[in-house]
């Protein structure tokens, strides 16, 4: 579908890529990955065509779409939310107008045999076939469907785009992209602005709509569940893999492994060979090895190692004062704007060394529980901080605070005591300030860097309550590895405010959620938490099914709206067109309602035994139990509740479809 052939980047005669080539297949997931600077979102520019080669070529279908999400992008302010997301149907627009106007040239043509003729004919041909593979019954359900998987409400729809902040606003673009339905879609670090229940979302939507994918981004857990495929871009080469990101790791540190055997092997080989020929250089019977050995030593091609391995490397929290028993104590706190209630009647309290996570969409009060506990805002309730409490926060704009006269080695050497000071070159190395980058001035650095630098000294300030909002928004994989190490080892509370749910798991054992008002805690960790959350939307569906009036006509009642589809046989309360069903039509329909309420039922049922058998394993691996056949069924069980989780999504996306094709009626 797209050809990448023999593709060279220079910038100042540095090259990125070097003689790459690749082929995108339809329906391909790919994950694109690399260290910051690899190339990465260079390549998608190249791939979405705003962006030349210095040499070779990408070829691709004249009729192929692409939709492209940047990182940054210029964002419309004129129009509603809802208005704004509609444009992602202008295209469809364009085709029905083109196929309808060459329907009219085509009805004037009279010579049936002439070349003209047949290129209307091909023409009409295409746009039909297009417009049925593009058909969308229900522009407005599929736009509103989308909004809301997206984390907007009904109540945001008709709000102008400007009242909401830029992260809102990419969530707009992406959902105008993801309404396309383009051929290919390149995605640059799509969840950066989504919630948790937004990325789950846009995964299932990836895996059930989205045709070829080309994605980057650093959350490993949404690699995993989207991608079959993995690219890497490496010293200016390319690895292809055929699966997703976690096997990929482990495929890439054998190449490494092997690079690295390949290049010791080598090196022994040089200096094998340099002795041999300083040893009988001066030799006459020897003149001809010498030679020889010489232009062996020219041929030799320098073997390359991809990259350094820096997991070895350990960061720890310097030794910080002993807090009291409760570090936090909060006890019917609230916070309100004017009319509006962030949260209200929140509750709890964290024992010293607790590690917990606030979760939640954006704008349900996370980070303003963060400024509360901060004492940067007034609140209404009580908040006791313990005894001996001496906090470390990492804010979102924490990069705005550093000193930008400074270097980044000197920011670093500040802050650092100890045996750590010895180590600071690797730990900024670690942090992707290896070389000369740790003696550049702090206010030349991006954003990204500074929020890098600005972890970097958090983390080596001594605190015993850690307090860290989005902390991995700018971080790679290796540095989140070592950054949640750390966490781990350190003997201090802390709360993440955080949507990476691979960071999360294994990091906290409690989880707040906050939405509707409150907060909510929830024992256990994060994917604990989410299969929690899962149940609970399950039952929900006890409340969507459809009811019978009193006359025994059918009618259908969902929470999610105003939606109720009724067929009653007094004449005064029904619509015309419901009247105009036959009996015939209306049992054929109530058939299939519950049917499709079966599946529902037998899907949940079905969840339900999985997750008893998953139960019983996981108490066995908690008591030590952990025999090959143990793990196995485990796996296979997983891999069961996989199935069954896709199951139920299809009979409730049936069901659904169900429920609009009654409300159209």
């Amino acid at each position: 579908m797209i050809s990448i052939n023999n593709l060279s980047v220079e910038f100042s005669a540095h090259p990125l890529f070097t003689d790459i080539s690749f082929v995108i297949n339809p329906n391909d997931k790919i994950a694109l990955v690399g260290k910051n600077g690899a190339g990465k979102s260079t390549m998608l520019k190249i791939l979405a065509g705003l962006m030349s080669p210095t040499s070779g070529s990408v070829s691709k279908p004249n009729e192929l779409t692409i939709g492209y999400l940047p990182q940054q992008m210029k964002l419309a302010d004129e129009t509603t939310i809802f208005e704004e997301t509609k444009k992602a149907f202008s295209r469809r627009t364009a085709l029905e107008e083109e196929l309808h106007m060459l329907n009219s040239r085509l009805e004037a043509t009279t010579d049936f045999e002439s070349e003209e003729y047949q290129k209307l004919f091909d023409r009409i041909e295409f746009l039909n076939d297009r417009l049925a593979v593009d058909d969308t019954t229900n522009v407005e359900a599929e736009i509103e469907k989308t909004l809301i998987g997206l984390g907007f409400t009904r109540n945001d729809f008709n709000r102008p785009t400007s009242e909401f902040s830029g992260g809102w606003r990419m969530r707009i673009e992406l959902a105008k992209i993801l309404l396309q339905r383009p051929d290919v879609l390149l995605l640059d670090e799509p969840t950066n602005h989504l919630d948790i229940e937004s990325i789950q979302w846009l995964e299932q939507f990836m895996l059930t709509k989205a045709k070829a994918v080309v994605l980057v981004s650093h959350d490993r857990a949404f690699l995993d569940n989207v991608t079959k495929r993995t690219i890497e871009i490496n010293c200016g080469k390319i690895y292809d893999y055929k699966v997703s990101y976690t096997p990929f790791v482990q495929l890439r540190d054998e190449r490494v492994q092997q690079q690295m055997r390949a290049y010791e092997n080598q090196q022994k080989l040089i200096a094998d060979t340099k002795a041999f020929i300083e040893r009988f250089r001066y030799q006459a019977t020897k003149a001809v090895q010498v030679q020889s050995r010489i232009k062996q030593l020219e041929k030799i091609v320098p073997i390359e190692v991809d990259e350094v391995d820096t997991s070895h490397l350990r960061l720890k929290f310097p030794p910080a004062p002993r807090s009291g028993d409760f570090p936090l104590i909060v006890e019917n706190l609230g916070k309100t704007y004017g009319d509006h209630t962030v949260f209200s009647g929140a509750e709890f309290t964290l024992r010293r060394g607790e590690k917990v996570a606030f979760v939640g969409k954006n704008g349900e009060g996370k980070s303003t529980l963060v400024k509360c506990i901060m004492g940067e805002i007034p609140f209404d309730g009580h908040l006791k901080l313990g005894h001996n409490v001496k906090i470390g926060y990492f804010a979102q704009n924490q990069a705005q605070l550093l000193d930008e006269s400074i270097t980044v080695f000197d920011t670093i050497d500040n802050v650092a005591t100890g045996e750590i000071r010895t180590k600071i070159r690797d730990i900024l190395g670690a942090f992707m300030f290896g070389g000369e980058a740790s003696d550049k001035k702090v206010k030349v650095l991006s954003g990204g860097e500074k929020t890098r630098l600005a972890m970097i000294k958090l983390l080596l300030e001594p605190v015993n309550f850690l307090i860290l909002d989005e902390p991995t928004n700018h971080l790679d994989m290796r540095t989140k590895d070592i950054l949640k190490e750390a966490i781990k080892a350190f003997d201090g509370t802390v709360i993440v405010v955080s949507h990476d749910r691979e960071f999360l798991d294994g990091l906290v054992e409690k989880v707040y959620e906050f939405g509707g008002g409150e907060v909510k805690e929830n024992l256990g960790g994060i994917y604990d938490f989410l299969r929690k959350k899962k149940m609970e939307n399950l039952n929900e569906l006890e409340k969507n099914t459809i009811q019978l009036s009193q006359n025994g006509s059918p009618s259908v009642r969902t929470n999610s709206s105003a939606l109720s589809t009724s067929f009653p046989d007094d004449p005064s309360g029904s619509s015309k067109q419901a009247r105009q069903l036959s009996y015939a039509e209306q049992r054929e329909q109530e058939k299939m309602i519950r049917k499709a309420e079966k599946a529902i039922k037998t899907a949940e049922e079905r969840i339900s035994q999985l997750e008893e058998k998953q139960a019983e394993i996981e108490a066995k691996l908690a008591s030590g139990d952990a025999a090959p056949e143990i793990l196995d069924s485990y796996a296979d069980i997983s891999r069961q509740m996989e199935v069954a989780m896709e199951e139920w999504e299809n009979a409730q996306q049936e069901f659904d479809e169900m429920k609009a094709s009654l409300q159209l009626q």
